[in-house]
């Protein structure tokens, strides 16, 4: 159990510490801009290495597909009533939204693989990629009327520590979970990250910080990349 609140923290810490820079400090746009392009970049490479491929590989594409799919429309349903109650402030939750539905399934198949190398890669993979998620939508909740930062970090406190159970629970339970089941989780995950990138992250920082953040969104996949390889 040691081991496995270690790994959960492993990940938690990360996005509280950028959930603390994002409502502490005001980044100059061009610093937020490509810390959610690296943050972007990041993604896709888990997505495509971390995440569907182990489906695709052991599911088949129908059922990784199906996964793949599902979690994206989850994010996008519900990031379409986060956008409808809050309006414009809707990114910062939206951002948060994303590191909940992908962070949960993460950190379900970082709980069974913690006796695996994979699972140090995927610890790093997902604590690199956590940090600029964090800061881009912390700092965003700003923008919401009558912000509370206490409020919202709170919020982002009681991420951190869902997903902190949620690696202990998957360790404790990772005797009766099959290798199939972890896979198509994972590949939800990926659906979900696909949609944040798609729905959120990549047109924001390119709006933050214009034609040259494809470059730290590049760095950004070649980092994530390298720790998998």
């Amino acid at each position: 159990m040691l081991t496995a609140t270690l790994y959960g923290l492993g990940t938690a810490v990360p996005l509280l510490i950028g959930a603390v820079v994002g409502l502490r400090y005001d980044l100059p746009r061009p610093v937020l801009a490509a810390l959610m392009a690296f943050g972007a970049g990041t993604m896709v490479a888990a997505v495509s290495t971390e995440l569907f491929q182990p489906a695709f590989e052991t599911e088949g594409i129908w059922t990784a597909g199906a996964a793949l799919f599902t979690g994206a429309l989850v994010y996008v349903v519900a990031d379409r009533l986060i956008e409808q109650k809050l309006g414009a402030a809707a990114f910062g939750w939206a951002l948060m939204l994303g590191a909940l539905l992908d962070g949960i399934p993460e950190n379900t198949a970082l709980g069974v693989t913690i006796s695996s190398a994979g699972g140090v890669v995927l610890l790093v993979a997902v604590a690199v990629g956590n940090v600029p998620e964090a800061v881009a939508g912390a700092a965003s909740m700003r923008s919401q009327p009558h912000f509370s930062r206490g409020r919202a970090l709170s919020v982002w406190v009681a991420t951190a520590v869902l997903l902190v159970l949620v690696v202990i629970g998957a360790d404790a339970v990772s005797d009766t979970i099959s290798d199939g089941t972890i896979a198509t989780i994972q590949a939800f995950a990926g659906g979900a990250t696909i949609a944040v990138l798609a729905d959120s992250l990549m047109p924001e920082a390119y709006r933050e910080g214009g034609w040259w953040v494809g470059l730290s969104t590049a760095l950004g996949f070649l980092v994530a990349f390298g720790l998998g390889a």
